[in-house]
């Protein structure tokens, strides 16, 4: 079976490892605005798109996706929405099917285009440093450290302390327990600190 075929979300909407009442979230609005996209009002796809296109754009440029495809990706993520909504549960956290589908959608992109992938230096600090100009070296450093992380460390990372998701919805996404989330997070965030500490002892040009 091919990889992409593999990943498609409508064969695995959410992984079967998680237990339904870890992504329960009632009163959830965006799960209001799916569930209106299921029945057939479509403009309310248009809602989701507003909430986070953004925070979507970020997670495929974090990933290393050149902005054109990063901007790509994000369409792609909200056209398999729309084209795979049967498979939405009411009542889930709809961020974390979204992410799902993101992730496939990347891990697609990147079965296409292997080899071909650039790296973005696009971030943007949580809390901007009052002198700019070590804001933009902070940047950079940052940049170039998640780079030399493998890229399921560098994944987890950008869930996590970008995406600030939760461990469960981590662990739906990818499919494993809530419990090898959080292994996985301090063992990555650990090599990122070493990263970083190597490369601004050695300084960035």
């Amino acid at each position: 079976m091919m990889v992409a075929e593999r990943l498609r979300p409508m064969v695995m909407p959410a992984p079967r490892s998680v237990p339904p009442d870890a992504l329960a979230h009632a009163g959830d609005p965006d799960d209001g605005l799916m569930c209106a996209v299921q029945n057939g009002e479509t403009q309310a796809l248009s809602s989701l798109f507003e909430r986070h296109s953004g925070p979507l754009l970020n997670f495929f440029l974090r990933n290393g996706a050149p902005r054109a495809s990063a901007e790509d990706l994000v369409q792609d993520v909200f056209v398999r929405i729309l084209k795979y909504r049967a498979t939405y549960r009411p009542g889930s956290r709809f961020v974390t099917w979204m992410y799902f589908i993101a992730r496939n959608a990347r891990l697609d992109h990147l079965h296409k285009r292997r080899g071909e992938v650039e790296w973005d230096d696009v971030y943007t600090p949580q809390v901007e440093p009052a002198d700019r100009a070590e804001a933009a070296q902070d940047q950079v450093l940052l940049a170039r450290a998640l780079q030399r992380l493998s890229p399921e460390k560098r994944e987890i990372l950008i869930l996590s302390r970008f995406q600030e998701l939760k461990y469960e919805q981590i662990g739906a996404i990818l499919g494993c327990e809530t419990g090898t989330v959080k292994v996985r997070v301090h063992r990555a965030m650990r090599e990122l600190r070493d990263q970083y500490q190597q490369l601004a002892q050695r300084g960035v040009s």
